[in-house]
């Protein structure tokens, strides 16, 4: 096995690190679950599939986690999982689901994803046709089709016929989309439960909140996530130094020591700042054919979702984006928003929260639900409740339950508030006053939202701030008579004025178009003021003389009695790349021509 130097210069790998230098990003990977012990209800079995990943061939490394008891007269139905970006299979997280897993009853397949841990081939973003296709493979051993390299044979899963076990898969984030990716190219996946994941990877890395149909991404990039992307490629480029002697087959290409060419390419137009027409959309398609936007109308597995409200990386729109589409295609579907998601950091998950690298499933809410999934779809029990159609944590509830339960997605109804020239938000159109404010963008980022990894980290981080003169603010009146709970997707839609921008646009390279960052405050009465989850929606407006609409990050909040909301409209923020030259914006209002901020509302009113 050929050794990966350390002295080894790449330019993507020394860009990745100028951005990232002293972070502590790669500490929570050395987590590792505790040693099986001898009393557990079940036996692990370490072993190495050789499988056809694409057109590389390369080594799979798995643990077969066996309930006590199974075996070929008493078969068990499976669950595969995996890890999430970084991980491998004997990390916390995919340790503890595992054993929790296989404690039940269930037999359990841990394995390390393509390009990391101990398995081989370069990595390469849960492609279907790679990632998806390995999986596959994992499939026929528990099929029996199959033998592990050392000629181990799996002959004690349930099957719904010859070559046909009965399996499900579960796992976060880079451990969540391989799911759907396995499921799209191989019908026999029989249940699915994707956590904190994404929908579309071009959206996910390079977020355009405008004109936006229900969550899919549009033609254009928008501002580049630079904190994340910069951080999840040096975990990448990282991993022959947390993992020596590596296979041959992890090497990398296009300047990246272990991603397939296409995403170091990727990377490459997202670092230069430039969009030209052609490039981007060749971009732009890649990412897409490697997110469950390009393949879902090809999975039919039931699959419940699990997505983060506290994540800035995979928010909640991704996820709705997911539900939406596999409902409407009719494959089943639920969605549960849980508290914590990739911007918890290391933080211990609230109580009654289920904690993946302590496998709490008989405790927690998301839990129990993930078990009667399973109960229901691999035990066939057809009489199992899965629970309501939607569920999401309010941090706010006190008594009971923290989730609240919808039959249907979205949930409640919509509240409008209108953009007044004077700087507030209003009830009526008759309310608003007519005028004009305007802000402009300096070459340096002038507001923050959050420094990324110090949110993964769970490190502290700055107050979000916007700088004097680079934003413009809408507050509304106090809340009264009750609390108002928002739960979904606000949208905002609204005209600007940019001469400049307007010239700009002309101009082939989509990069020139005017960016723009939306996002929702809750002002306290003593005047402190909070950044929900830190969310901010950025917008890359494909035609300034026209208007557009914004949809911002889903979010779960309570505003309280006496709370005011402010929508504000920054010019940078410095977690995104943005805008190419100084641009101007006027934001003009008459009752007849104003803006319009959508709100979904569940439980009480706004005036």
């Amino acid at each position: 096995m050929r050794k990966v130097s350390r002295g080894v210069s790449r330019p993507l790998l020394r860009r990745s690190l100028a951005l990232l230098a002293g972070s502590a990003l790669l500490a929570p990977l050395a987590a590792t679950g505790p040693a099986v012990a001898a009393a557990d209800p079940y036996t692990v079995t370490a072993l190495k599939v050789t499988v056809r990943a694409g057109d590389r061939t390369c080594t799979v490394d798995a643990d077969v986690y066996r309930p006590a008891g199974a075996g070929a007269a008493h078969p068990a139905p499976a669950v595969l999982t995996t890890n999430g970006f970084g991980g491998n299979k004997a990390d916390g997280s995919t340790d503890a689901l595992a054993k929790a897993l296989a404690a039940r009853g269930y037999v359990a397949l841990a394995y390390s994803g393509l390009g990391f841990g101990r398995t081989g081939c370069p990595i390469s973003l849960d492609d279907p046709r790679t990632d998806g296709r390995a999986a596959g493979a994992l499939v026929d051993l528990l099929a029996g089709t199959r033998r592990a390299d050392d000629g181990t044979r799996i002959d004690y899963v349930a099957e719904d016929g010859p070559g046909d076990p009965r399996v499900g898969m579960i796992g976060g984030s880079y451990g969540g989309a391989v799911q759907l990716a396995t499921a799209a190219v191989d019908h026999r996946i029989d249940a699915l439960v994707p956590l904190i994941t994404w929908n579309d990877l071009a959206y996910s890395l390079a977020p355009d909140n405008a004109a936006r149909a229900h969550g899919a991404g549009g033609p254009l990039p928008g501002a580049y996530k630079w904190q994340w992307t910069g951080g999840f490629f040096l975990i990448g480029e990282a991993q022959g130094l947390l993992h020596p002697n590596l296979d041959p087959s992890r090497a990398g290409g296009a300047g990246c020591l272990h991603f397939v060419a296409r995403a170091c390419d990727s990377k490459r137009l997202l670092d230069s700042g430039s969009y030209p027409a052609a490039r981007t959309r060749e971009v732009l398609a890649y990412l897409r054919s490697v997110s469950p936007v390009s393949y879902l109308s090809s999975v039919r597995a039931p699959t419940l979702l699990v997505q983060g409200e506290d994540d800035t990386l995979f928010n909640l729109n991704e996820a709705a984006a997911t539900y939406r589409t596999l409902t409407a295609q009719g494959t089943p579907a639920k969605m549960i928003w849980q508290s914590w998601g990739h911007s918890g950091g290391m933080k211990k998950p609230a109580p009654g929260e289920l904690s993946l690298s302590r496998g709490n499933l008989d405790t927690s809410y998301v839990g129990r639900r993930i078990l009667a999934w399973f109960d229901r779809y691999l035990h066939r029990r057809t009489a199992t409740a899965t629970g309501p159609a939607f569920a999401y944590y309010r941090d706010w509830a006190s008594a009971g339950s923290p989730y609240a339960a919808s039959a249907v997605f979205p949930a409640g109804g919509s509240r409008r508030l209108y953009l007044s020239g004077d700087g507030t938000l209003v009830g009526t159109r008759r309310e608003v006053v007519r005028g004009s404010r305007e802000y402009r963008n300096l070459r340096t980022p002038t507001s923050h939202s959050e420094s990324s990894l110090n949110g993964l980290l769970g490190l502290p981080d700055a107050p979000p701030y916007d700088a004097r003169g680079t934003y413009l603010d809408w507050t509304s009146k106090p809340v009264a008579g009750g609390p108002v709970d928002v739960v979904g997707a606000p949208r905002v839609t609204l005209k600007v004025s940019s001469p400049q921008a307007e010239r700009a646009q002309r101009s082939p390279d989509a990069a020139d178009k005017l960016v723009l960052f939306v996002k929702l405050y809750d002002l306290a009465p003593d005047g402190g003021k909070t950044l929900v989850h830190r969310l901010v929606a950025p917008a890359r407006v494909p035609d300034v003389t026209r208007r557009f609409t914004v949809e911002l990050p889903g979010l779960v909040h309570r505003y309280a009695p006496g709370h005011r909301l402010r929508l504000v409209l920054a010019a940078s923020d410095d977690a995104y790349a943005g805008n190419r030259g100084v641009k101007p914006v006027t934001v003009g209002a008459s009752p007849s021509d104003a803006g319009v901020l959508e709100l979904p509302v569940v439980h009480g009113v706004l005036r």
